[in-house]
């Protein structure tokens, strides 16, 4: 009997081994990537400031949109994403008053359920452990390499540049709910064109601030993250309000690249009383007017009194504050690397606008620069030779572990 038990104790050690072994192998295997040399972080500089919100006129109108949406998809593990298909998904938006949804799954370009005219390439990338994942706009195929551990600033800014190529832009997803992903690695990571905000941890996005402060100009895109229509705590949380008349690609590529949009946060109105979520969602309170006159004072203007309206700056530094107001303004200073917007309301709805910031018009059309990080070849690599070294050292011991 002792020696039956010593047997499957010993069988189950050895398979627990190997599978640990395996796993590390995989996450070994995975790791490679170039190292890459960042500059100093520099903060926007320039005679002029950039005005997201230029194209502003009486006959375009703001649409509200998510573009950040998991549906059930075709596969061997139904329901994968969500339990819901597209087309339902998309009619639970609309129903909310929502006039564009893009579907997001994980590594998979989804049709559009219904018009093929609407339909947008976008996935989300990443299956590894920490959660840093991203969307890609634009692709016509799926990249499905990945980092299983993305540790490291230079792996995070690699899987950026792979995706790059073959995509129009790319969004940072959930950054409070990816692991391993401090601010400081914001002050280093560019090529991307907007952060997703708010992941429901905090209204503050410092993590935002922490890239602009560096000189690394982005939007900013509230997104649901959506699982659970069915479920009122989970949608119709945060939108975009673009302005566009049209939501065809080619229109949102311009609008989501030129920053004629802000974004919102709301409550889940009625606590699960859908008939409350619904009325509450159609009366939001909204953007008026916001941009910039004479020359450096920013502005916005809204349809219902806020409590407060912050202008954000540098280090997320608090530039100005209005209170109990519907307009504030503040005029820039040659000091003042950016400005943002967040208006926040007594309903606990919240309003970010997309930043203003210094640049040189006569030199680029926006603030957003080329990418600067170069590859370190010596770092480059030794790195490289320690992942082979540690996938043929876990090779070994996979080997002696099945020969015990």
């Amino acid at each position: 009997m002792k020696k039956t038990l010593f047997k499957i104790f010993r069988v189950a050690a050895k398979t627990s081994a190997v599978i640990v072994l395996v796993a590390l192998l995989a996450v070994f295997a995975t790791s490679v990537s170039p190292v890459y040399d960042f500059e100093s972080p520099k903060p926007f500089s320039g005679p002029d400031i950039y005005n997201p919100y230029s194209a502003l006129d009486s006959t375009v109108t703001w649409k509200r949109a998510n573009f950040h949406t998991h549906t059930r998809v075709k596969g061997p593990l139904p329901p994968n994403e969500c339990q819901y298909w597209p087309a339902e998904t998309d009619a639970a938006y609309r129903r909310l008053g929502y006039d564009i949804v893009t579907f997001s799954n994980h590594n998979e370009l989804t049709k559009h359920p219904y018009d093929s005219t609407l339909q947008v390439n976008v996935y989300e990338h990443g299956y590894n452990i920490f959660k840093y994942h991203k969307l890609v706009f634009g692709p016509d195929k799926v990249d499905y390499f990945d980092h299983l551990l993305p540790l490291f600033t230079f792996q995070k800014q690699y899987q950026i540049d792979r995706l790059s190529r073959n995509s129009d832009f790319i969004q940072i997803n959930h950054p409070l709910r990816t692991l391993g992903f401090p601010n400081s690695q914001f002050e280093d990571l560019e090529g991307f064109s907007i952060m997703e905000l708010d992941s429901g941890k905090s209204t503050e996005n410092e993590y935002w601030d922490s890239s602009l402060s560096a000189g690394h100009y982005s939007f900013g895109l509230a997104n649901d993250d959506l699982h659970y229509p069915d479920r009122s705590g989970r949608i119709a949380r945060r939108s975009n309000f673009l302005y566009t008349n049209s939501a065809r690609y080619e229109d949102l590529k311009k609008v989501l690249l030129t920053g004629a949009y802000y974004s919102m946060r709301t409550p889940d109105y009625g606590d699960g009383d859908w008939d409350v979520k619904y009325a509450a969602n159609r009366n939001l309170p909204k953007v008026t007017g916001i941009g910039i006159k004479g020359g450096d004072s920013i502005y916005i203007a809204l349809s219902t009194a806020a409590d407060s309206i912050r202008f954000s700056g540098q280090d997320h530094r608090t530039l100005a504050m209005a209170k109990d107001t519907t307009y504030a303004v503040y005029a820039m200073t040659p000091d003042d690397p950016y400005t943002r917007i967040t208006a926040y309301f007594p309903g606990g709805e919240v309003i970010y606008s997309n930043p203003f910031a210094r640049y040189d018009a006569s030199v680029a059309a926006s603030p957003f620069r080329p990418t600067t990080h170069k590859v370190n070849m010596l770092l480059t690599i030794l790195f490289n030779l320690l992942v082979v070294a540690l996938c043929a050292g876990d090779i070994y011991l996979i080997y002696r572990v099945v020969k015990l």
